[in-house]
Order: structure tokens, then sequence, then C-alpha cells
């Protein structure tokens, strides 16, 4: 599937940002990618990690999780399965259309709009707080393959390489790191 993945590109659905640690992000006109830190102004910025459960392990681990990007691919899927839930809703900074996110590997990169650039970490990790914002969602954005191995669907982390701003309708083009290529782990 890796070699669909070079020509692939998209677009940015909506951008959110968030000052508190709410599970919910505020949608934006546009936002702005600060290089090593993350999304300005919003509470997982920071060259440390700043994701709460992570922080009570070991606040000095690097902030793998600066940026979080869902496809509005996942929003379609769920609200055929009768959930209501649109860009920002889980917390994520860009809402992407176009592209297999959850298909790409660690350490693509993605150049979006005029000047930022953003490399994936990994997988984001749903947690049950999925489920308090709606009942069942956790299940929703959780799978399986064929061989019983856990998909998690709730989008993918990014560090960010070069800052810049970013809004909805900004083209996304995707640059895969040289092989081989590493699948995509919770970060």
């Amino acid at each position: 599937m890796v070699n669909n993945l070079l020509f692939q590109a998209g677009e940015v659905v909506s951008v959110s940002r968030s000052a508190a640690h709410s599970f919910s992000k505020e949608t934006l006109d546009v936002i702005t990618l600060l290089a090593g830190l993350g999304v300005e102004g919003d509470a997982h910025m920071g060259k440390a990690v700043k994701h709460r459960s992570r922080v009570a392990q070991n606040p000095d681990q690097p902030n793998l999780r600066q940026v979080h990007l869902i496809h509005s691919e996942l929003f379609d899927e769920l609200h055929d399965a009768g959930f209501n839930v649109g860009p920002g809703q889980l917390g994520e900074n860009i809402t992407t259309r176009g592209i297999h996110l959850l298909e790409l590997p660690t350490g693509t990169k993605l150049y979006i709009g005029n000047t930022a650039a953003i490399e994936i970490t990994g997988l984001r990790n749903p947690c049950a707080q999925i489920d308090n914002f709606q009942s069942g969602l956790l299940n929703a954005v959780l799978d399986h393959d064929e061989d019983g191995n856990l998909i998690r669907k709730a989008g993918i982390m990014a560090i960010v390489l070069t800052g810049g701003e970013v809004a909805p309708r900004d083209p996304i083009r995707v640059e895969l790191p040289p092989e081989p290529f590493r699948k995509l782990e919770r970060v």
C-alpha cells in the first residue's frame, strides 16, 4: 500500500488549538506552527512532553506529540456509525482530507501550505476520555486487522520541523522517508 502513497497529496480541512488541557479544541481560521515546539498557544506546545499521563511518568522526555492530525474521512465513518463528531472535537490540531494518514510510515514529512513542515512520529493512543465525549466512541475509533492486531484510528502525532501558518484549504504534500519503512506505533 505504501507505493500508492508516493504521489499522495491532500488538504487541510480545519485547524484547532486549546490553551487548556481540554478534550476538544476550538476551530480557528489559522494556527501557527513553531519549529521544535508545536502549535502556538496550544497546551501541548513545548520541547518536553506536555501530555499529562506522560508528564507524570517522566516530564523530561521529548515531546513527540506537538501536533495531532486526524483525517476527516474518520468523521465520515463515525457519522455513518451514528456518531456526531466534527473537526477539533477529538482534540486534533489539523484535520486533513485526501491523505491516508494511518498508512504513512514513521518519519514521513508533511509539507503544509507555504512554509510549514512536520514529521510524523506515531499514532495517537485513544483513551477512555473519548467515551466521556460520546458513549461508545472509543470502540468506534479502535479496530482489529485480520490477524487480530489492534488498529488505532484516532489520528497521528508529529513534531514541527519548519514553522508557519496553517489554514483550511492549505495543500499538504507527502514525502516518504527512506526505506525500509517503519510502521506507525503509538506515541
